[in-house]
């Protein structure tokens, strides 16, 4: 089999490392990006052809565009695969692989690597326990589920990505009046109890239905906690004698069970309940983890997801075998702040267990190496000290809905 023509979709800045292996296996490589984004640092050697969106990008009528287009540009040029770089474009992946019968993920699968109420009512329905949850449909359940329950509660967007547009309430009343604000949007979110526990993410590889590569870490600052909080965002490799890593690796196998994947990079995040000591379900993407998170499991085992995950698409499309190299176990962190300069002096955390260092106007971020997790955790002690002190800078939470 020759060359394949792959069509990449990244309505945010990521995935040049995917881009630049496709190109280096010998296969045509078309992107479809933000025409916002248009003089952002891509690959333009490993990229064919652009092809632009223009915002918002995620409408009925854009959607609409997007089809149209593409199958104007299909006359003359052949796709065999699309691929998804971020949660905002999975949707449309889908839709384009289904409008056009491409192989891969369709729209009813790519609802559980997406929606978030899709997640939780097909991991309840599989017997993976997930935070006590209701939809946002009907009125009077949703006052049995407030009355039942005990706060406070999330009111999450449905589609969203990370932490946007959570937002915590602390009463019956005042999650209705969150929901009256929320007006016609209201069936686009959900609530959910909020138990306080530690979270962890999963970050993994599958390959013909099996969790081929997983890699587990512990947010020492969360998400949540950062974008509500103004914090520094720290995550950390667990062990893997630590007694949390096979329940976890567990854990996330059934999920990619439970919701049909087949072959892809996938994020998945859990909590450790204070309240019961049990694992819970939060949410999972099928795409690489965001927030510099891939640099950080590299660091930890010597494989790049965004490579392989490329590697591994392409022998898919070929009919081939996919191996996963072997792993090589070490421990990584990483930092990662809002700073006050522009471009923030950071040669003064100058420790040889240094393997990155993000190069980002207003940002400051660093991962560690190490083949000791003591080693990891007082270094990303130390370092959020001092960036508190040296650099830190917070931000109004992205997107808080309105009515």
């Amino acid at each position: 089999m020759g060359s394949l023509s792959f069509l990449c979709i990244a309505t945010f800045f990521k995935g040049e490392e995917f881009m630049r292996t496709c190109k280096a296996l010998g296969n045509t490589v078309y992107l479809i990006t933000d025409q916002k984004l248009a003089d952002k640092d891509w690959p333009r050697d490993a990229i064919d052809e652009f092809f632009f969106l223009q915002s918002p990008s995620n409408s009925s009528d854009s959607l609409d565009q997007l089809i149209a287009g593409l199958a104007h540009v299909m006359h003359t040029r052949s796709i065999d695969r699309v691929v998804a770089l971020d949660d905002f474009d999975v949707e449309k992946g889908a839709l384009i692989r289904e409008t056009f019968r491409i192989p891969g993920m369709g729209q009813t699968t790519a609802r559980f690597f997406r929606d978030k109420l899709a997640m939780r009512m097909r991991a309840a329905a599989d017997g993976i326990r997930v935070p006590a949850f209701c939809a946002l449909f009907h009125d009077e359940t949703i006052t049995r589920f407030l009355q039942s329950t005990e706060a406070p509660w999330l009111i999450k967007p449905r589609s969203e990505a990370s932490a946007t547009g959570i937002q915590k309430v602390n009463s019956l009343d005042e999650a209705w009046s969150v929901l009256h604000r929320l007006g016609d949007r209201r069936h686009e979110f959900l609530i959910e109890q909020f138990k306080p526990g530690r979270v962890y993410h999963v970050d993994s590889l599958s390959y013909d239905g099996q969790v081929v590569f997983t890699r587990a870490s512990k947010y020492l600052a969360t998400p949540m906690e950062v974008a509500h909080g103004g914090g520094v965002f720290r995550t950390i490799n667990i062990a893997p004698d630590s007694p949390e890593t096979e329940p976890l690796y567990a854990l996330n196998t059934r999920v990619m069970n439970a919701f049909g994947m087949r072959h892809s990079a996938s994020h998945s995040e859990f909590i450790l309940g204070d309240h019961d000591g049990e694992l819970y379900f939060l949410e999972t993407a099928s795409r690489v983890g965001g927030a510099h998170i891939a640099e950080m499991v590299e660091a930890a085992s010597g494989i790049n997801l965004w490579r392989e995950w490329a590697i591994l698409e392409d022998a898919v499309a070929r009919g081939k075998t996919y191996e996963v190299p072997a792993d090589q176990p070490q421990y990584a962190g990483l930092i990662v702040s809002l700073a006050r300069q522009q471009w923030p002096d950071q040669s003064r955390f100058a420790d040889p267990e240094i393997w990155w260092r993000m190069n980002r106007e207003y940002h400051v971020g660093l991962i560690v190496r190490s083949g000791q997790p003591a080693r990891i955790q007082e270094l990303l002690d130390d370092y959020m000290h001092r960036i508190y002190a040296e650099f830190h800078a917070s931000a109004p939470v992205p997107d808080k809905p309105t009515s």
